[in-house]
């Protein structure tokens, strides 16, 4: 079995108008709900494989937080600048060319793309992934060349809000 983990970034700022939207950073209060995920995370000893990030701040800010909380090496977090831009097709051809030793993947990006990635591959719509959310989706193959054809099944979906 593949997992795959889909994140939306933490809560970023808007404060600085001459920033672009690539620049923002994350806001106090992003970075602690992110914890309380992270926390969840280890809960259920939840290390993934694989991390790719957008290169956008708040996106990789995101990736390194959780990294660093469930013990990923953060240099071998992969930016994937295909995840800023949401191209599905693009990232899915990228995941089944993964090798199969890899066993999970996260992926940290942005909304509306990370909540039409969760939805596709779960035949299902879902609602916005709020800030800091992550969706959990069981991939039943051995092979990342097949999760296009194989069974899936929620293995959660949580958000900040959800958790104590």
């Amino acid at each position: 079995m593949k997992t795959f983990y889909i994140v939306r970034h933490a809560k970023s700022s808007w404060d600085d108008p001459d920033l672009s939207d690539e620049e923002r950073p994350l806001l106090e209060k992003g970075v602690k709900k992110t914890y309380k995920v992270i926390e969840y995370l280890n809960g259920h000893r939840i290390r993934p494989d694989l991390i790719l990030s957008s290169p956008a701040v708040r996106a990789y800010e995101t990736a390194k937080l959780i990294a660093k909380g469930v013990r990923y090496p953060g240099e071998k977090i992969a930016i994937m600048p295909e995840i800023y831009h949401f191209d599905s097709a693009h990232i899915l051809h990228e995941l089944r060319g993964l090798s199969d030793d890899i066993q999970s993947v996260m992926i940290v990006g942005h909304n509306p793309g990370v909540t039409q990635l969760a939805g596709h591959l779960l035949g299902k719509e879902l609602e916005w992934l709020p800030t800091s959310a992550i969706a959990g989706i069981d991939i039943h193959t051995d092979q990342w060349d097949r999760i296009l054809d194989s069974n899936v099944s929620t293995r959660f979906i949580i958000h900040p809000s959800m958790l104590p």
